[in-house]
């Protein structure tokens, strides 16, 4: 959901262009002294550079404000999103490093993670100092482009069908096997949740939360129809009595769902990601379970956060192991630590699933959820290397 998470952290955008022709920079500071240092408060956004060298750039992004903001590369028009870093707490500094081919950009500041935010021009210009990637570490990087684009690919297609059957199970009123299916086809959104980011509008239309949605914004997706299948108390809806979609507006909301995945599955069909998206992406999904998943704010009505837990884990994972034979080649240690960090993850996940099904999240102790807690903050610190290990 854009509001309160990754806005992308891929995009959409031809990968002749990105991969800058198969070169990397000698410095990936691209002439700096090693990052690009970025200042966001609530009223500004300041980035230490605005002219850069094309090829690999560390952005080390400090929030110097009192909201938890986020940072954007996007591009020229200002829709698109090159890459992102998110949940950058009071004090925090987060790096995000990324490959830029040469172009006008947009950077942004997003204190409160809501609007627009604060934006800047961003030129990157040739590099002609770039050395080139040998050709062994070029073929690794298409292999690892070719099969996340196919397991992208498959993960939409599969989540259209489930999303086609679990909303005509909605409209026709059988609740009982719309909430049956709702988290296993929201599992295929999760894996590729980045993707659906990069679209502008088309992931708070699909995924936005009723507590993230801006004044005026319509509710629709996911989370509209996770409410009226799980009806809160007046206790829990603000002290106000829920009143249930009626058979039109429930027809509504399912119809819209339906178009706007396919609208998802259409636009995602040229879908070409460099490395350095994919690494980001990882550690996107990883954020996003720390956001929203291990607080248990992702599914406040139906409860199926591990369902979506799962989701995120199992798009990092795919999107590491298809980076694998680069970083190995580049860091076996980090490699040995990401494979070790991912398995305790799952292990702890499997504790609460029976043949794939996974208990309410209210089941779960506080004990158990701050275990959950502190696996994830023990893979994010490994994952968070990965992009800048591969592109190194």
């Amino acid at each position: 959901m854009t509001s309160h998470r990754i806005l992308s952290t891929f995009a959409i955008t031809s990968l002749a262009a990105m991969t800058l022709a198969g070169c990397t920079p000698n410095n990936p500071a691209s002439g700096f002294d090693g990052s690009i240092k970025v200042s966001s408060t609530e009223s500004e956004c300041k980035v230490s550079a605005t002219e850069i060298k094309a090829g690999n750039t560390v952005f080390n992004v400090t929030n110097d404000g009192s909201q938890v903001t986020e940072f954007y590369i996007l591009a020229e028009d200002g829709l698109r999103i090159i890459s992102e870093v998110e949940n950058i707490g009071p004090g925090i500094t987060r790096d995000l490093t990324v490959t830029l081919s040469e172009g006008n950009y947009k950077t942004a500041c997003k204190p409160g993670m809501v609007g627009d935010g604060i934006r800047g021009d961003l030129t990157v210009t040739a590099n002609p100092d770039a050395q080139e990637v040998s050709a062994d570490e070029q073929k690794l990087r298409e292999d690892a482009q070719t099969q996340y684009a196919a397991y992208t690919k498959d993960q939409i297609d599969q989540l259209v069908t489930a999303t086609e059957s679990f909303a005509e199970a909605y409209k026709s009123g059988d609740d009982d096997a719309a909430r049956e299916q709702y988290a296993p086809a929201r599992l295929h959104f999760e894996r590729v949740e980045p993707v659906a980011e990069s679209f502008g509008d088309l992931d708070p239309a699909l995924d936005a939360r009723e507590a993230d949605l801006e004044e005026g914004q319509e509710w629709t997706g996911w989370h509209r129809i996770e409410k009226d299948l799980w009806q809160p108390t007046a206790e829990e809806n603000d002290g106000k009595k829920y009143t249930p979609l009626t058979d039109a507006e429930r027809a509504e909301v399912a119809d819209k769902l339906v178009e706007d995945t396919k609208s998802l599955q259409e636009k995602s069909r040229d879908l070409a990601l460099t490395v350095d998206q994919i690494g980001n992406g990882a550690k996107g999904l990883l954020d996003e379970v720390a956001a929203s998943k291990v607080t248990g704010e992702e599914e406040i009505w139906s409860h199926t956060d591990l369902s979506d837990f799962q989701g995120n884990i199992d798009g990092a994972k795919v999107a590491y192991d298809v980076l694998k034979p680069i970083a190995e080649k580049k860091d076996a240690e980090l490699t040995k630590d990401l494979d070790k960090k991912f398995a305790d993850v799952q292990q702890l996940l499997d504790q609460h699933s029976t043949d794939g099904t996974f208990v309410s999240y209210e089941e779960l102790s506080e004990d158990q959820v701050r275990e959950l807690s502190d696996a994830i903050d023990s893979l994010s610190e490994p994952l968070s290397k990965l992009t800048g290990t591969v592109v190194s």
